[in-house]
């Protein structure tokens, strides 16, 4: 795995203290990001993290440190921690240090990769905003996702969060021929395994690689993990010219990961607990997230906030480097209204005339517009009914709740266990669905009719068996 080189440039340790590890080269001192592996099991890794002296380095270990200790001898392999690429890692479960953790034989015909790599240049960036179609109607048109842009997923457990992740998974191999890659940031070990079947049983592993980086591990490690599934999407992007989603849960956990090395590591932390590096080490992983002239590496990232403050700085920094919000909501997931996406939570830097054209701007206004006059109307519901309002606000409440069924959405994922066929959308479709529902075409149908529908003209056919209720 590592490429020793010879002669062989040995070190010791001379302190440990949690993950930081302190080490004395007599000879030449190891370069920053070097991996140094202890003496004779190369059972303990450690990456170079700063030259304290012409002759000590500190590093952070990227493995449990018990039984580390003074004295013990360590290698230098000499290059940096890589990562596998090649297409013999799809379908599979690595660590960060590329191990297969899915108990399958190891991988054949893989090269590896430093994971520490530059972002792309600015003259190989795709400069054109182009949407990411992912065939989610409320998402395609309400917070239109960018090729190579980064989108933040906000909401608990148990509102749907994976469904909806499988499914863009799903989408991504059907409609962009596509890659994804999973990355786990202080998962626990039980959501791995999960996930993993999830995976298999909706049939998307085939064209996904997932990496984790475990709770129970090192902070190191979870540091590193993002590095690494990075490295793989840029392969796929750079050598195999696919477009990669690239799924990332949860980005909090990489900012606490490395505030751990940072503390750790002696920094002094700004305000509110902080690495004062902590703008800097997201931007650098961030940066590599991107569309070039090959292809484009856009990506979701799950982000859980401490106790809902979204102006907590680990959430503040994150939400600078996204281009869209999908905030899932527990209140529309109680409603049956999936996917549970707030659709005036949400929003998306795309949704400009200039970008998605003058009409779909005009007709997501349109949407969002009578969803905020419906949300402020239930109050005037709820207390005096419905039949008190004017007849121009029972229109409203009319089309809202049309459009909020309309923007419901079988999943392809979920057959199984709904019965129901999932659909792909186009956006054109869904465009076509909320300006006819805005004009009134509908409002003979009864509400459910447009319930778990796919285009708007499978209307017709739910209108007819009546089947389905909400």
């Amino acid at each position: 795995m590592d490429h020793h080189h010879s002669p062989t440039n040995l070190g010791t340790v001379v302190s440990v203290r949690g993950s930081v590890v302190d080490i004395r080269f007599e000879n030449q001192l190891p370069p920053i990001y070097s991996l140094l592996r202890t003496e004779p099991d190369a059972r303990m890794a450690i990456e170079v993290l700063s030259h304290l002296d012409p002759h000590r380095v500190r590093g952070i270990a990227l493995t449990p440190t018990q039984g580390l200790a003074r004295g013990m001898i360590v290698n230098d392999t000499g290059g940096p921690l890589t990562a596998p690429v090649g297409k013999g890692i799809l379908s599979r479960m690595f660590d960060v240090f590329g191990r297969p953790i899915d108990r399958q034989p190891p991988p054949s015909d893989l090269q590896y990769r430093s994971v520490h790599r530059a972002p792309p240049p600015l003259g190989r960036r795709s400069t054109k905003s182009e949407i990411f179609e992912t065939g989610i109607k409320v998402i395609d048109v309400l917070m239109p996702l960018e090729r190579g842009g980064k989108a933040g997923l906000f909401g608990g457990a148990g509102v749907g969060k994976t469904v909806l992740l499988t499914e863009m998974i799903h989408n991504m191999i059907g409609h962009h021929q596509g890659v994804s890659i999973f990355c786990g940031i202080g998962e626990r070990c039980r959501e791995g395994e999960e996930l993993y079947r999830d995976m298999k049983n909706a049939g998307v592993l085939q064209n996904m690689v997932m990496v984790f980086g475990q709770m129970n591990e090192p902070p190191g490690s979870r540091f590193r993990v993002g590095h690494a599934a990075l490295t793989m999407a840029e392969y796929f992007r750079d050598d195999e010219h696919r477009d990669v989603l690239l799924l990332i849960d949860n980005i909090f956990r990489f900012i606490q990961a490395g505030s751990e090395v940072s503390g750790l590591m002696g920094q002094m932390p700004s305000r509110l607990g902080y690495q004062p590096t902590m703008g800097t080490e997201l931007a650098r992983l961030e940066e590599r997230i991107a569309n070039t002239d090959t292809g484009a590496i856009t990506s979701i990232q799950a982000v859980y906030v401490p106790a809902d403050d979204f102006t907590d700085p680990a959430a503040v920094h994150t939400f600078s480097h996204l281009s869209a919000s999908i905030v899932l909501s527990r209140k529309r997931a109680s409603e049956g209204l999936y996917p549970a996406i707030d659709p005036l939570q949400s929003s998306s830097k795309m949704a400009t005339p200039g970008t998605i054209g003058e009409r779909h701007y005009r007709i997501a206004q349109d949407v969002r517009r009578t969803l905020a006059q419906y949300a402020e109307l239930k109050d005037i519901i709820a207390m005096l009914g419905l039949e008190q309002l004017s007849p121009e606000d029972r229109q409203v409440v009319a089309r809202a709740r049309r459009l909020e069924r309309f923007l419901t959405q079988p999943f392809f994922t979920t057959e199984q266990f709904s019965g129901i066929n999932g659909t792909l959308v186009s956006r054109k479709d869904a465009l076509d669905g909320c300006e006819r529902i805005l004009q009134d075409e509908f409002k003979d149908y009864p509400e459910h009719a447009l319930y778990m529908i796919g285009g708007i003209e499978d209307v017709r056919e739910t209108a007819k068996t009546g089947a389905q209720t909400i």
